[in-house]
């Protein structure tokens, strides 16, 4: 049993400045790369490219998410440097990829989510 649910059984109520790391001690760069994988994450569960895959698969939201993405990467990548960048980036174009393929009706080039932030992505 969780030290909540005991505490919650026994009523004392939890001691959440112990279970909970408080947010000012996180680095920036933390936060953004959590974020940015979080992102990423879930544009390529809609892409179709989890275990289930098209039981998921949603171009539309898909296309949300890596324009949101893009942007972070491109407003952020200044400010956390080229080593969390890079990788970030990296998977922003694999992403990129993945959805210029999934779609029936593929868009024109730098007309792709997110590629008026990183231009043109090509195969």
């Amino acid at each position: 049993m969780s030290d909540a649910a005991a505490a919650g059984s026994s009523g004392q109520s939890p001691d959440f400045d112990s279970m909970t790391r408080d947010i000012a001690d996180v680095p920036a760069v933390e936060v953004i790369t959590t974020v940015a994988v979080h992102l990423m994450s879930s544009a390529a569960v809609n892409l179709g490219l989890s275990e289930e895959g098209e039981q998921h698969k949603d171009l539309d939201e898909a296309r949300k998410l890596i324009q949101a993405l893009a942007g972070l990467i491109t407003a952020s990548a200044t400010e956390i440097g080229t080593y969390h960048a890079a990788p970030l980036r990296d998977g922003l174009k694999s992403l990129q990829l993945a959805f210029r393929e999934a779609s029936t009706v593929p868009d024109e080039p730098g007309q792709g989510p997110g590629e008026k932030y990183t231009g043109p992505v090509y195969g």
